[in-house]
C-alpha cells in the first residue's frame, strides 16, 4: 500500500535534495493531451542530474510514495498522468536536457533523457549524421519518454523503433541505485540486457536519465512520391515492388485514405490537395539514396511498375525537397484534422503485413453494427502500424456517440487479436490499455512481467497503475 506525499514530507524531501529541484506544479503537468484524465500530484521535482533523481527515488522508497515520471507530456495513453490514488511525486526530466557527447566517427550520441527529440535530431545533423526517430510531436516530446514507450514514428520501416536506436542507458532503479549503462558498445553479452527491459517499460521498472543513441550517415539524396492505389492490398503489393526497385532505401511507406484528405479539406488545414479528385487510397513513399542515385528515377520506376501491375492509377513525384516537405505535410497534418473533426475512438494497432488488407476490408462491417460511423484509416503501412480512428456521422455530435466508445474499442481489439495483431503498436499501455493487456496478453508473458515488476520494484512505487 502506497502512502501519500504530504506537506511535511515535502519539507523533508527539500532537506534531502535541496530547494532547486522543487518546481511549481502547474496545470500543464497534470493535463492529458486528449482531455481523458486530470492528473494529480503533491509536488513536482525536476532534477538537473542523475544523482538527484536517485536521491528522490531513495526518499520515495523509504516512505513508500509513488513516483510518476513526466517527460514531454505528449503521451496518449495516460502513462504520465495519475488521476487518483495516494498523491505521488511527479518527476520531470526536462531540466536534464544536455547532449553530453557526439561521436560522428562511431555514429553515436550520448543524450540526457530530457533532451527534446528535435534537438537530438539537430545535434546529429550538426555532426553530418542522422538520428532517424521522427514523430509528429518531435518538437516537444523528449528522448527519455520516447525510449520509455519504445516510440515508432515514420521511419521504422528502415531504421526500426526507438529500441533499435539505443545502444545503452543510464537509469535510476527502484531502490535508488544508478545503472551506468549508457555506453557506446555495439556488442556486450555480459548477462541480461537491462536496456531492453527498461525500454518500453513506461517508467514502471526504473527512470531513464540518459541514453547512448545510434546515428546514421545522412542520405545524400532524398525523394518522395504520392501514388494513388486501388486498395490497401494493392498498396502492399506496391510496397514489395518498392523494396525491389530500391533495396534498403525505402525510409517510409505511408497509407493515406480519402477520408483523411476530406478531413483536411473540411477543416481548412493548409496542405494542398495533390489530386483534382480525392482518391479512396494513396501512399506516400519516401526514399533516401546515395549520391550516385537519382530519387526521381527510382520513384518513377516504382510508379511505372505499379501501373503495369494494375496497382496504381495516378501519381506525383516531388520535384524538389520543398515539394517533398509539402507531401509530408499532408500526412503529418492528418492527426490535427482528426482532432478538429473529433474522434469517438482512436486506435493505434499493428498487424502482420499479410493481414492488413483483410483487416481493413473486414473491420467496417463490425463497426457498422454499432452505427453509421466514418472511419479514417491511415498509418505506417511499411511496418503494419495503422491508426484506425472512428468518427460520428457527418453533421452529428461526437458527444452523442461517446457512450459507444468502449464497445467499439472491444470490437476493434477483438478483430486485431483474431488477425494476430497488437492493440498497441507504438503508444504503449499507460493507464488506458491496462485492461486490454490483461485481456489479450499471453498468460506466460504477463506472469513474467509481474514477476519482474515484483523483483525490481517490490514496493510498487514506480509509475503505479501504469502497464500492470
Amino acid at each position: 500500500m502506497l502512502n501519500p506525499m504530504t506537506d511535511a514530507l515535502i519539507t523533508d524531501l527539500t532537506e534531502s535534495i535541496g530547494a532547486d529541484p522543487l518546481r511549481p506544479l502547474t496545470e500543464e503537468y497534470l493535463r492529458e493531451p486528449r482531455g481523458r484524465w486530470q492528473g494529480q500530484a503533491a509536488c513536482l521535482v525536476a532534477p538537473r542530474d542523475a544523482e538527484t533523481v536517485a536521491r528522490t527515488v531513495r526518499f520515495a522508497a523509504r516512505h513508500r510514495i509513488g513516483i510518476v515520471p513526466w517527460s514531454g507530456g505528449t503521451g496518449l495513453v495516460g502513462g504520465q498522468i495519475q488521476p487518483d490514488g495516494p498523491l505521488p511525486i511527479l518527476l520531470s526530466l526536462e531540466r536534464m536536457n544536455a547532449i553530453r557527447a557526439v561521436y560522428p566517427e562511431e555514429n553515436v550520441m550520448i543524450a540526457e533523457a530530457g533532451a527534446i527529440l528535435a534537438d537530438v535530431q539537430d545535434a546529429a545533423q550538426e555532426a553530418d549524421r542522422l538520428f532517424p526517430l521522427s514523430l509528429a510531436s518531435e518538437g516537444s516530446c523528449r528522448i527519455g519518454g520516447n525510449l520509455a514507450t519504445n516510440a515508432g514514428g515514420v521511419n521504422v520501416l528502415r531504421y526500426g523503433n526507438a529500441r533499435e536506436l539505443c545502444l545503452g542507458l543510464e537509469a535510476v532503479m527502484p531502490d535508488g541505485t544508478i545503472w551506468h549503462g549508457a555506453r557506446r558498445l555495439r556488442k556486450d553479452n555480459t548477462g541480461y540486457d537491462l536496456r531492453h527491459l527498461l525500454i518500453g517499460a513506461e517508467g514502471t521498472l526504473g527512470i531513464i536519465t540518459a541514453a547512448s543513441l545510434r546515428l546514421f550517415p545522412r542520405p545524400a539524396r532524398q525523394g518522395a512520391a504520392l501514388i494513388v492505389v486501388q486498395s490497401p492490398a494493392a498498396a502492399l503489393s506496391l510496397l514489395s515492388i518498392a523494396h525491389s526497385c530500391a533495396p534498403g532505401a525505402v525510409s517510409a511507406f505511408e497509407l493515406i485514405s480519402g477520408v483523411g484528405l476530406r478531413f483536411l479539406r473540411d477543416t481548412g488545414l493548409p496542405p494542398r490537395q495533390p489530386f483534382a479528385d480525392i482518391p479512396a487510397w494513396m501512399v506516400l513513399i519516401d526514399v533516401g539514396l546515395g549520391a550516385d542515385q537519382d530519387p526521381t528515377d527510382i520513384l518513377s520506376s516504382i510508379f511505372e511498375a505499379g501501373m503495369d501491375a494494375g496497382l496504381a492509377s495516378d501519381g506525383v513525384i516531388a520535384s524538389s525537397l520543398s515539394q517533398r516537405a509539402e507531401f509530408w505535410a499532408i500526412r503529418e497534418t492528418i492527426p490535427e484534422a482528426n482532432r478538429r473533426t473529433g474522434a469517438i475512438l482512436s486506435n493505434d494497432i499493428s498487424l502482420p503485413l499479410g493481414a492488413v488488407a483483410g483487416f481493413i476490408e473486414e473491420a467496417p462491417g463490425h463497426v457498422a453494427a454499432h452505427g453509421d460511423f466514418r472511419i479514417n484509416c491511415f498509418g505506417h503501412l511499411g511496418d503494419g502500424n495503422l491508426h484506425y480512428n472512428i468518427f460520428a456521422p457527418e453533421g452529428e455530435r461526437v458527444a452523442d456517440h461517446k457512450h459507444k466508445e468502449d464497445g467499439l474499442r472491444r470490437v476493434i481489439d477483438d478483430l486485431v487479436a483474431a488477425h494476430g495483431g497488437s492493440f498497441s503498436a507504438e503508444h504503449g499501455i499507460g493507464r488506458l490499455k491496462v485492461g486490454a493487456l490483461d485481456r489479450y496478453g499471453d498468460p506466460a508473458k504477463l506472469a513474467a512481467m509481474r514477476a519482474i515488476k515484483t523483483a525490481l520494484d517490490p514496493l510498487g512505487i514506480m509509475n503505479p497503475g501504469a502497464v500492470l
